[in-house]
């Protein structure tokens, strides 16, 4: 099996202490201001401050460190037994202001804790949502976010203390060091200097702030280096009025969007923390998904805003080799203790608001550039392009209230004036309607047996004849069906009274067979690629080498609810010679 040559701890392996607590405070030092700026940021533009800051801070930071710490020691099915370091969710920023401005932490800790729910059902169906909530759906929604978000980073471009009486260009010079910094080492520097770069560029830009009288120590001063907030539990708004029901669905939304994110993640961080290269198992994405929604759950029911997985946490591991989750424990017990510092959340506060602008500016223009990439990662058709160019000008449309706004009943306006959530909608419902064009197909189940493969079979002739696959062709497609179905088979566990489903999507240049059964054994993926550097082919199943020898592509996703084979064949351009390479 190929090997990562420069990974120097896998997730399994344990490093010595010191390297992983330095490695775990670095990545805490990376993802702090992130976690505290982005809550502070939305009550600030709804007008919230005192007390109430220094609770969102701290619950943040002790769910972050709380939620890390389960990510890296799973809990039954919670957690993805990785490095994934948890921090404050970016892409709620916008929904989260109308809730504060609504009805406070209350309301707005009621709509994350009912919205978090989806996520767990979300993560069962896993299987069965990947068609709809694509990955043009979430980058379609990830660049609304810029939309609602971009005008409260530019209002706070030129806010000061209160009883400022400097120079009015101060502001100006502090949040354009701050910027020219970040933009110059993040185009610049070198890995480890890009990963810093929002760091030092906030550090500057309040070097400066400071020295032009922009920020505000005194409370800093006055904090104790160990406490509890003095605001305690702000409670939760239960009468589920019409301000609740008209708010969910941006949630609920938005909700999907964070698990896409950390569905990312929970690959991205498997290809970089393992030694043996081996397709996603995504039973582990699954976990990483749970957490993530507890998290949320938590996180409402604390009264702050939700959290999600920081790719950060890919990027450390892929830096510096180091991907063991001792890495992981470390980091979330100090931001854990970090929540019980008053002192760091007062010096955080003290950040200037024109430099928090320039935070929020670029982390939304890296949300941006992340939407951007998920919209084009499996290509960019046609339908993509609808998909994505009518949702992102509805969005924007209805978020400037120039749809038809004076014509709608208020309750509907007040619903569809947040453009990320009327832009979502129209993207889940496009990507819906494309999945129906798309698959058009057929489903046949039948019992998990070997009996069950001749209907099986006359279902696949059947339909592929009526796309016109005939002679040798067909052929091909029957014997990859038979292949696969009796290696699902033969995998099955305890398969008494399991059931398989077989779904035909296709047309006359290509045919999709995707069996759907119970959890099996292991990976086919991983076994075709053992196959593959099989010094003797005596030494590789006789059905794995047909069914390589027969598909152009094999996918095979294990999830907790199940197996999910996909069997693809395309036609040959003529007999015996098939239009693809090997």
């Amino acid at each position: 099996m190929e090997e990562s040559a420069q990974l120097n701890y896998a997730v399994d392996e344990a490093p010595p202490h010191l390297i992983s607590l330095l490695l775990g405070f670095q990545v805490v030092a990376l993802i702090l201001s992130g976690i505290v700026l982005t809550p502070l940021i939305a009550l600030d533009a709804a007008g919230i401050a005192g007390g109430a800051t220094d609770w969102v801070v701290f619950a943040a930071l002790l769910i972050s460190g709380v939620m890390t710490i389960v990510q890296a020691a799973p809990v039954g099915p919670i957690g993805a037994g990785y490095v994934l370091f948890m921090g404050t969710s970016g892409a709620f920023i916008a929904v989260s202001i109308g809730a504060l401005k609504a009805g406070g932490l209350p309301l707005l800790g009621s709509l994350i804790a009912a919205a978090s729910l989806i996520q767990f059902v979300f993560t069962r169906y896993l299987g069965v949502f990947r068609r709809i909530i694509t990955p043009t759906v979430g980058g379609t929604v990830i660049t609304l976010i810029a939309v609602t978000v971009m005008p409260i980073a530019y209002g706070m471009l030129d806010q000061v203390p209160t009883g400022y009486s400097g120079s009015v260009h101060s502001p100006m010079w502090a949040a354009a060091v701050t910027l020219v910094i970040i933009v110059m080492l993040s185009l610049f520097g070198n890995k480890a200097l890009r990963l810093w770069g929002p760091v030092i560029g906030v550090v500057s830009g309040s070097l400066v702030g400071g020295l032009l009288g922009l920020v505000d120590l005194q409370p800093f001063q006055q904090a104790s280096l160990v406490g509890l907030p003095q605001q305690g539990w702000p409670g939760l708004d239960l009468n589920f009025d019409a301000r609740f029901w008209i708010l969910l669905p941006g949630f609920l939304i938005v909700t999907i969007i964070g698990a896409l994110e950390t569905y990312g993640d929970g690959i991205a961080i498997q290809e970089v923390s393992q030694r043996e290269v081996l397709p996603p198992d995504y039973r582990k994405v699954q976990g990483a998904l749970n957490a993530d929604g507890v998290g949320n759950l938590l996180s409402g029911l604390m009264g702050t805003l939700p959290n999600t997985t920081y790719s950060t946490s890919v990027s450390v591991a892929e830096l510096t080799g180091v991907a063991s989750r001792r890495v992981g424990l470390y980091g979330g017990v100090i931001l854990t203790l970090l929540a019980f510092s008053p002192k760091v959340s007062a010096l955080l506060q003290a950040i200037p608001a024109p430099v928090a602008a320039v935070f929020i500016f670029f982390l939304i223009v890296l949300l941006f550039a992340h939407g951007i990439r998920l919209i084009t990662s499996d290509g960019f058709s046609f339908d993509d392009g609808i998909v994505f160019g009518v949702a992102l000008w509805a969005g924007v449309g209805f978020q400037g209230q120039e749809v038809y706004h004076a014509l709608m009943p208020d309750t509907v306006a007040q619903l569809l004036d947040n453009g990320m959530t009327t832009g979502g909608l129209v993207a889940v419902v496009l990507s819906w309607l494309v999945s129906l064009k798309r698959e058009r197909s057929l489903k046949l189940t039948v019992p998990t047996a070997a009996a069950s493969l001749e209907p099986a079979v006359q279902f696949l002739t059947d339909r592929a004849q009526r796309l016109g696959w005939r002679g040798a062709q067909l052929s091909r497609l029957q014997l990859a069906l038979e292949e696969g179905f009796l290696l699902q088979n033969e995998r099955a566990q305890s398969a008494e009274g399991r059931k398989t489903t077989l779904v035909i999507r296709g047309n006359k240049q290509r045919v999709e067979m995707e069996l759907i059964s119970a959890q099996g054994g292991d990976n086919i993926e991983t076994l075709l690629r053992e196959e593959n550097q099989s010094e003797s082919l005596e030494e590789t199943p006789v059905r794995l080498r047909l069914l390589r020898g027969i598909a152009n592509q094999i996918s095979h996703q294990q999830f907790r609810n199940g197996d999910y084979l996909v069997i693809t064949v395309l036609r040959s351009s003529a007999e015996g010679q098939p239009d693809y390479v090997r």
